[in-house]
């Protein structure tokens, strides 16, 4: 069996719900505090034993491939200035060992079509994928959890979780085959945004997927989908037809940075644990939710 090295980051998107933030920024560079939303990604990535993180780009997307090469220039200038700690910090966005690849989705066809861009990177070699809008918080994180289970049963792996009936319509909903060898969830279909009735389930696919290498086959023969592109859920359905799906609950916190409220959700909490102010911060949001009823309660 081949271990799981590989990563891939779809990081082609335009970001237009951030609009105007992101016409000159990719939305991946957003900042949770004072680090960017694909490098929590990347770390993720990086600590479930992955050596190789390949990136699939769109043409405004250069600052993301910047942000994890080298600057000798600033780090010569902090050195410089006795700020070593800082030095550290950028020398080590990528650690010794660690290789990126960045490769050019040329025109903006899909997920399905991102993940098939990376094919010759990727190789015969099984593979995760990682969506880092979704920012994944907590003790054991997913990528780890679902390379320990292909180690355990080599099979495509979605990271799943239950989700209220309101919001059922916004994600690929599992439908839930037998048990599988090591009990877990098979996946029998996966239907992309159902309406609630039509839903097979409660189960919902988020960012995080393992891969073999049986998907680029699959994807170059799926025809575009809603959109007029090339949807990955579809590729999904059909290797859970053939019976190559399993499904792994998450156990982490799940914040949905693709949206403004799921990004500024991920700000707060992550501020909260901040090692340098969050007792500060803590006391601020009492501070400003207090002066907010009491303005409130004047005008009521």
């Amino acid at each position: 069996m081949k271990r799981i090295k590989k990563a891939v980051f779809p990081v082609a998107g335009l970001g237009t719900r951030f609009l105007p933030a992101t016409k000159a920024m990719p939305k991946e560079l957003l900042p949770i505090i004072d680090k960017p939303i694909i490098q929590y990604a990347v770390e993720e990535a990086i600590a479930a034993g992955i050596t190789e993180l390949v990136f699939v780009t769109g043409r405004p997307k250069r600052a993301i491939g910047d942000h994890f090469d080298a600057n000798l220039e600033l780090e010569f200038q902090l050195s410089q200035k006795g700020k070593h700690k800082e030095r550290d910090m950028v020398r080590n966005i990528v650690p010794e060992g660690v290789h990126c690849i960045f490769i050019r989705q040329p025109e903006p066809k899909g997920l399905g079509d991102a993940v098939l861009c990376a094919a010759p990177a990727v190789g015969d070699s099984p593979f995760v994928v990682l969506l880092a809008d979704d920012l994944m918080k907590g003790a054991s994180l997913p990528t780890a959890e679902m390379v320990a289970a292909y180690e355990r049963n080599p099979t495509n792996y979605l990271c799943v979780t239950e989700v209220a009936d309101e919001d059922v319509h916004k994600y690929g909903i599992v439908k839930p085959g037998p048990a599988g060898p090591d009990g877990g969830v098979t996946v029998a279909g996966l239907v992309e945004k159902p309406a609630l009735k039509d839903a097979p389930s409660h189960l919902a696919s988020m960012g995080r997927y393992v891969f073999d290498p049986e998907i680029f086959d699959v994807l170059r023969q799926t025809k575009p989908g809603a959109g007029g592109e090339i949807q990955l859920a579809d590729a999904i359905d059909e290797l859970a037809a053939r019976g190559r799906v399993a499904a792994m609950e998450m156990s982490a916190t799940r914040y949905d940075c693709g949206s403004k409220f799921g990004y500024l959700t991920a700000i707060v909490d992550h501020a909260i644990v901040h090692d340098e102010f969050r007792d500060r911060f803590y006391a601020l949001m009492r501070d400003r939710l207090a002066k907010h009823d009491a303005e409130a309660g004047k005008g009521a």
